[in-house]
């Protein structure tokens, strides 16, 4: 019976990040945001059973699809080219900052002790690509500025843990040496990336070795955990292992399925990763009252509320000051960056020093802490430094979060118009390699001349509309290619409507209505407007 209320709770928990979801659309809020207000409102009612997140749960089943995800969306090309600015986020803004929250922690809670001040630190430190990932895409952001904050919060984790890690064993068995902590970096990023690449390698001759659709689609799902499962085995970083594997299989994935696989796995990851999404950020939400119940009654709560509003506004100066720094002392020391990457304007790095949500990970390391020491003692500050990260969470996700869309606003951020023109040069580039192929193809005896010719006048066509010159033709704006879009929709809606009236009336059949209306579908997908409705 107990499994059966556990299924029951689970199902309610979809209910509302559903209903959740669909309301966050329509008052245009991050859903995570709501999603964790919800979850918080959610657990004030009576007679709800307690939920509890464990955090071999969120490490085992959540993150590992999530980061494999978040890195294979992620472009290498980009993230290479921004890997310095990623790098001072992600490895020295993450040291910064748990050295400030420790100290403010040590000076806050008497008795807390260094290790365990540190280990707060580390466990406040990185921004989650679950938050990244889940509120940057869905704002009007440049893309430069998402490639970072993406490539930030999918490295910076492994930083964080392994400080993490230290800290807990020193406050664990009483020791610390600071050889053997950088010694543990080092190991975990090389063998984590190692491993991840090995499983990426795999994965990609266990893709070209089935044509079969749904075993490919498994394996791009069995992949992460594989990775994940290794790098914890080998006390490497499971989640450089999954960041490492996503962007390799991402190099790869194009030309390894048929373009059946890749449009359903992407509707079958885009599934996993939402549903995944939205109950992490509710169960978020739902740990408050179990927080504040594992606190020692009296007056040391409002301590422990000061500490965590303290500890959340040292969190986000420290980022704040961290990001114009890690701007300005690289182009101070090397003139020639200076050339390459002229120094970028302030509404860019305040936008970047802003955005700086704390989210799963945080919560899953700080319930991951010991209940004991090796002395069989209570670990010391326990209950509070889970409580204040939990304040922290809610202070960057909810208050940050909410302000982002506003703060896009104000900022009035340059558009991106690089990738326009990157989509003309490939564009070109495609209908050009298309036409070498038909002149290669000429004299084949299943070819008719009517087939070549109309394929030669339709890349013509596209050669004449996207070739590189001097001038922009002006059908390729982004203006005029929202009209297109815009008259493209409805006319494929009045050929879908069209097949439904002659599938109702008896026409034609059902199984030819799916196949015409996938076809249609397909078209709606290449000219993005996959996701409107039929305009009636």
């Amino acid at each position: 019976m107990e499994g059966l209320h556990q299924l029951e709770t689970v199902i309610l928990l979809l209910a509302v990040v559903l209903a959740l979801t669909t309301v966050a659309q329509k008052i245009f809020i991050p859903y995570p945001i709501l999603l964790v207000i919800g979850g918080l409102v959610l657990g004030m009612v009576p007679r709800l059973p307690a939920v509890t997140l464990s955090p071999d749960l969120v490490f085992l089943v959540f993150l590992p699809p999530i980061l494999w995800s978040a890195a294979y969306f992620t472009s290498w090309r980009e993230f290479r080219d921004n890997l310095r600015p990623i790098s001072l986020l992600a490895v020295g803004l993450v040291l910064a900052t748990t050295a400030a929250v420790a100290a403010v922690a040590h000076a806050m809670l008497p008795g807390i002790g260094w290790a365990g001040a540190i280990a707060l630190g580390a466990i406040v430190s990185p921004p989650d690509a679950v938050s990244a990932t889940a509120i940057g895409r869905r704002l009007k952001i440049p893309r430069r500025i998402v490639t970072i904050l993406e490539g930030e919060s999918l490295v910076n984790d492994a930083t964080a843990l392994v400080l993490y890690r230290v800290a807990v064993g020193a406050a664990v068995g009483g020791s610390f040496a600071l050889g053997d902590a950088l010694l543990q970096f080092v190991f975990a990023a090389v063998v984590g990336v190692a491993l991840g690449f090995a499983v990426g390698m795999a994965a990609r001759w266990a893709l070209c070795a089935t044509e079969d659709s749904f075993t490919q689609i498994a394996i791009t799902l069995l992949a992460p955990y594989i990775a994940w499962v290794l790098g914890e085995l080998t006390q490497a970083s499971a989640v450089l292992a999954c960041v490492a594997g996503g962007l390799h299989v991402r190099q790869h994935f194009s030309a390894a399925v048929a373009p059946t696989t890749r449009l359903q796995a992407r509707a079958v990851w885009d599934l996993l990763i939402f549903m995944l999404n939205g109950f992490i950020f509710i169960l978020i939400g739902l740990q408050l009252g179990g927080l504040l119940e594992a606190v020692p009654p009296g007056q040391f709560k409002l301590l422990l509320l000061m500490v965590g509003a303290l500890v959340s506004v040292t969190a986000i100066v420290v980022r704040l000051g961290w990001v114009p720094l890690a701007a300005i002392l690289p182009r101070l020391l090397s003139p020639s960056l200076r050339v390459r990457d002229p120094m970028p304007p302030w509404p860019p790095l305040f936008l970047i020093g802003w955005t700086g949500m704390r989210g799963i990970v945080t919560l899953a390391a700080a319930l991951a802490l010991p209940v004991t020491t090796a002395s069989g003692q209570p670990f010391p500050f326990r209950a509070e430094i889970i409580l204040i990260s939990f304040s922290v969470i809610l202070a960057t996700l909810v208050l940050q979060g909410l302000s982002l869309t506003p703060l896009i606003r104000v900022l009035r951020l340059e558009e991106d118009r690089g990738q326009e023109q990157e989509e003309r040069q490939a564009r070109e580039h495609a209908a050009t390699a298309a036409i070498r192929r038909l002149d290669g193809l000429a004299g084949e005896e299943w070819l008719t001349p009517d087939h070549v010719d109309r394929l030669r006048v339709h890349y013509g066509r596209q050669l004449e509309r996207f070739a590189s010159s001097g001038t922009v033709d002006p059908d390729c704006s982004l203006e005029a290619g929202d009209t297109f879009r815009r008259l493209r929709h409805e006319t494929l809606s009045a050929e879908r409507l069209a097949l439904i009236d002659l599938r109702n009336d008896g026409t034609i059949s059902d199984e030819l209505l799916h196949r015409l209306e996938h076809e249609l579908d397909v078209e709606a997908l290449r000219l993005g407007i996959g996701e409107r409705r039929v305009a009636r």
